[in-house]
């Protein structure tokens, strides 16, 4: 059944609601706030981010006495938003919550607009993003490379992992073959894995050793299956394909974050079925594309679009097989998306 198209007025009656709904949650966690600062609150102290919860947060104690320990944390009404991830100062107080004051600053952080196109961070701190995919939900390269772009816009290693790899068959294998070989060719780390089997897990676990990363992907590729088969003791709710679309089920509703006994840390982040790139320039797009980078001003106009002008550098890389088409075809839609600002 399609989805019933709403109208101008029910969206900004939709939106009211929701606004109104914050702002009463606002109140409440300033009056919370308050009421903490106003009585017995510790020193301040540094601590880790570990999941976020609404107006919360669940903060790990970094030092002193309570290192090591969970809190529930309300935040100062002058605080940005805080992600999975972030190092911040804050003050313990009874029963195991606490005020957080401030926020330090972030070395890196994977973003993506929310849907009302606004900016939001999705991860701080982390040096690797693992995009993950499978034989099944079927796997689009223009998403992985969106998640690249992303990548190489924030400044993070990526490593592809191909989970579910016992479920390659006579059917599947030419597609997935060709897509994997992409990236290899194009030098990107690529890892296969069976999450259920066990196959390729050690491998995996050395990659992630001494690593702070986070796990990124559509619904259903089995990143929770992956963070159970890493750390047992965690036990994350893992959820089935749909029968109706092949498509991924939500069971992580809140990126969160595990440490591995060897030194490291993993976020394990919400499956999604787009990735949007509107907070970055046509110019980072072009930088993602890294097989683009000795092609970039070489074509014969200066604002040539690579679409079918003479001379263009990217569309002779095409012809001879220096771009692969479907590289080319990710690019041509990831700038179709942007927008008109972003030029």
């Amino acid at each position: 059944m399609a989805k019933r198209q709403l109208n101008r007025r029910q969206n900004w009656r939709i939106e009211k609601i929701q606004g109104e709904r914050a702002a009463r949650a606002a109140k409440r966690e300033s009056s919370a706030v308050e009421a903490l600062e106003g009585g017995d609150l510790g020193p301040e102290q540094l601590g880790l981010v570990i999941a976020h919860f609404g107006v919360q947060v669940e903060v790990e104690a970094q030092e002193g006495e309570l290192k090591g320990q969970m809190f529930r944390c309300h935040l100062r009404a002058n605080l940005p938003a805080l992600v999975t991830g972030d190092t911040v100062v804050w003050r313990a107080g009874n029963q195991g919550i606490g005020v957080i004051v401030a926020q330090l600053p972030r070395k890196t952080e994977l973003c993506r607009p929310d849907s009302r196109g606004q900016l939001k961070p999705v991860a701080a701190n982390v040096d690797m993003i693992v995009i993950v995919f499978a034989p099944m939900p079927e796997p689009h390269a223009n998403l992985i490379d969106r998640y690249l772009v992303a990548a190489e816009h924030a400044g993070i290693r990526p490593l592809l992992l191909l989970n579910k790899a016992d479920l390659i068959d006579d059917q599947n294998a030419p597609a997935l073959n060709a897509l994997l070989g992409v990236y290899r060719q194009l030098g990107y780390p690529v890892l296969e894995v069976s999450a259920h089997h066990g196959d390729g897990m050690q491998q995996l676990q050395a990659q992630l050793d001494g690593h702070i990363s986070v796990f990124v992907g559509q619904s259903g590729v089995g990143k929770s299956s992956l963070v159970n088969s890493l750390l047992p003791e965690v036990n994350l709710r893992v959820g089935p394909l749909s029968e109706v679309s092949g498509q991924g089920t939500h069971t992580t509703t809140t990126a969160r974050l595990f440490h591995f006994p060897g030194g490291g840390d993993l976020i394990d982040s919400p499956g999604i079925r787009e990735f949007g790139l509107g907070h970055v320039s046509r110019a980072d797009v072009e930088a993602g594309f890294i097989e683009f980078n000795d092609l970039i001003g070489r074509c014969r106009f200066r604002d040539c679009k690579h679409d079918r002008e003479p001379g263009c550098a990217l569309l002779m890389a095409l012809a001879d097989g220096r771009v692969q088409q479907q590289r080319m075809n990710s690019y041509r839609s990831i700038i179709a998306s942007l927008p008109e600002s972003s030029y």
